[in-house]
């Protein structure tokens, strides 16, 4: 998602966008979901049937001083709603403690836009997700980049009262004190004031905070694998049909719908008519508006500049991913095909990496693709791109490069990963599949046999190179 520039709006063209906001949902709502005779019966006999919301979790959702449910969550849910033909009505809340409270005394049946987790399995069941987001780590401008949280000591984290995530950081990263802060403000407030090192919030709530309150002195330093918000509607367990005909609204959305609304809460916001109270405000401070647009200018690029990297980036290793892998295997197609240089690829594994799991658990996994990662790094040469292909696969490619040259390079990394300590009590090794392109091959065929000399290799007894003959 690209950042925009934008204009806080005033509150009544808030409410408008919001209220057309709306109408585009039902506008939308067309595609109805198919419901059984039953479904239907029951709605009819039920309905309509209350909800409760986060009143103060922005762009996700709010309640605003006119007493509407607003934002990203907000249009969602009307949306599953609309299509599967379920008629609700809000219940107010003051604060996310008070709608978690009406829901588990009943009061509420429905909870808008949460993660599932197990304290909250004890009285709700939950949808299919609605929306995902990637959790991110937001630290002060001088923070160095975060790229594995498991290594950081002696630094606090402040999270919201009541998340869902609260209980996991504290298991999964014990060397971190974890505080907690009675709002969103007041946690970006914390980090910005030195009060804590970090928070982990989602993307869009980062970003969205970041904006809305001006804190200039902090940055998305990093993301955690495995904490994405799957956020989900949460029913009371006794109302099943009712989960299962909300999945079936769920199920209609279609991803662009939910990039569209997503986009709809943090792309541009301008003003329109004409309001002298604030042609006058923005008159008298107008130069301190053309220092600070110029200021978010920059802060936006580099916000930007930061979203391209994550999403072409694996989170754990620092690598390339695979979809900057596959980007780069095309050019380098196209390049063989144009000027038929050569060009060969090396499929890494790490042998009996599931062991190691078993054994050692999957933070200790997690530390050893991180350092075997950082020994192909060393190995290859400077045109040479190395990323993680998926688990304990990695692909390196290797332009102007023959099968011997090749085969000299997964050679090398095979020995330093024989030599390195991974603090294991015993040694690990890697197997290596090689092919290099020829003419007429499409990249697929390439990778497939780089995988089947790299099955070969696994299948004679491993910590060995394989080459694939030309096809």
């Amino acid at each position: 998602m690209v950042l925009t520039a934008w204009t806080r709006p005033r509150f009544r063209l808030a409410t408008l966008v919001a209220g057309l906001s709306i109408l585009i949902a039902v506008s939308t709502s067309a595609r109805a979901a198919e419901l059984t005779e039953a479904e239907r019966a029951y709605l009819t006999q039920n309905a309509p049937f209350t909800f409760c919301v986060d009143p103060d979790w922005a762009p996700y959702e709010i309640i605003n001083s006119e007493g509407a449910h607003v934002g990203i969550a907000a249009d969602l849910l009307r949306l599953a709603a609309s299509r599967a033909g379920v008629a609700l009505t809000l219940v107010p809340t003051k604060t996310w403690e008070e709608s978690v409270a009406a829901s588990k005394e009943g009061r509420c049946q429905i909870l808008s836009f949460l993660n599932q987790s197990p304290a909250r399995d004890a009285w709700l069941i939950f949808t299919d997700p609605l929306f995902v987001d990637r959790n991110v780590i937001v630290t002060r401008e001088e923070h160095p980049y975060i790229e594995n949280l498991s290594d950081v000591a002696n630094e606090s984290l402040v999270l919201p009262t009541g998340t869902s995530i609260e209980e996991r950081v504290r298991r999964d990263f014990t060397k971190l004190k974890v505080v907690t802060a009675n709002s969103e403000a007041e946690t970006f407030a914390m980090v910005s004031q030195k009060k804590a090192t970090m928070t982990m919030r989602s993307m869009l709530v980062a970003v969205h905070t970041i904006k809305e309150d001006g804190w200039f002195n902090l940055k998305i330093s990093g993301q955690v694998p495995g904490y994405e918000n799957k956020l989900r509607i949460g029913v009371a367990k006794d109302l099943v049909m009712l989960r299962d005909i909300l999945n079936k609204g769920v199920r209609e959305i279609s991803a662009e719908e939910k990039d569209e609304i997503a986009n709809r809460h943090v792309a541009i916001r301008v003003q329109s008519g004409v309001d002298y109270d604030l042609i006058f405000k923005i008159v008298a401070l107008l130069g301190a508006v053309i220092l600070t647009s110029f200021f978010w200018l920059i802060k936006l690029r580099a916000l930007n500049t930061q979203l391209r990297a994550l999403s072409q980036t694996d989170a754990l290793t620092g690598l390339a991913n695979r979809a900057r892998l596959n980007e780069r295997l095309q050019v380098e197609f196209e390049r063989y095909r144009r000027y038929a240089r050569p060009f060969a690829i090396i499929l890494l594994d790490i042998d009996y990496f599931k062991l190691v799991n078993d054994e050692f658990g999957h933070l200790i996994g997690d530390k050893v693709l991180i350092a075997f990662a950082d020994i192909a790094r060393k190995v290859v040469r400077t045109q040479d791109v190395v990323g993680r292909w998926g688990g304990e696969e990695f692909l390196i490619l290797c332009p102007e490069t023959d099968l011997e040259q090749a085969r000299v390079l997964a050679e090398r990394i095979g020995h330093e990963v024989r030599g390195y300590d991974f603090a294991l009590g015993h040694h690990l090794t890697a197997s290596a599949g090689i092919a290099a392109l020829v003419t007429g091959e499409s990249p697929d065929g390439l990778l497939n046999r780089a995988d089947e000399a790299l099955y070969r290799a696994k299948r004679d007894g491993r910590d060995r190179v394989v080459v694939s003959a030309s096809s």
